[in-house]
């Protein structure tokens, strides 16, 4: 989990899909936080996203860094508690604008059941279950 959670950071920016029952919906994101022994992401409850996941929490996740390219499918789900938007936001400084640990839009998931794959061309692919 710890290398996952290291590659999405070299990242910086990946893509997190969804569905809105009818239709994929793919979005940039930038937060991944580990707590806990458990991989975070955060958004706000007002957004699409956070009502896709929570209707479906299958999603899914793509990102690029250094030549390779990693694909993450897991459960998300949410976890209201304040201790763990506190720990993402505080690692993540520059969302304090919009973002309140306990502000009632703050919205943190942490992934289940997932699998990922960390794949190049030249190597063979990495595969990580947590």
């Amino acid at each position: 989990m710890e290398e996952v959670y290291r590659f999405l950071q070299e990242c910086e920016t990946y893509y997190l899909a969804t569905t809105d029952g009818i239709k994929p919906r793919v979005r940039p994101f930038g937060t991944i936080d580990l707590f806990e022994g458990k991989l975070y992401i955060q958004t706000g409850k007002v957004k699409e996203v956070s009502k896709q996941m929570k209707k479906n929490p299958h999603i899914e996740i793509s990102g690029m860094s250094g030549g390779k390219w990693i694909r993450l499918e897991a459960e998300a789900v949410l976890d209201e508690r304040i201790e763990p938007q506190e720990h993402m936001l505080k690692a993540y400084p520059s969302l304090s604008g919009m973002y309140k640990p306990g502000d009632g839009n703050t919205e943190v998931f942490f992934l289940k059941n997932a699998k990922a794959e960390i794949c190049s061309f030249t190597e063979e692919p990495k595969v990580f279950v947590f």
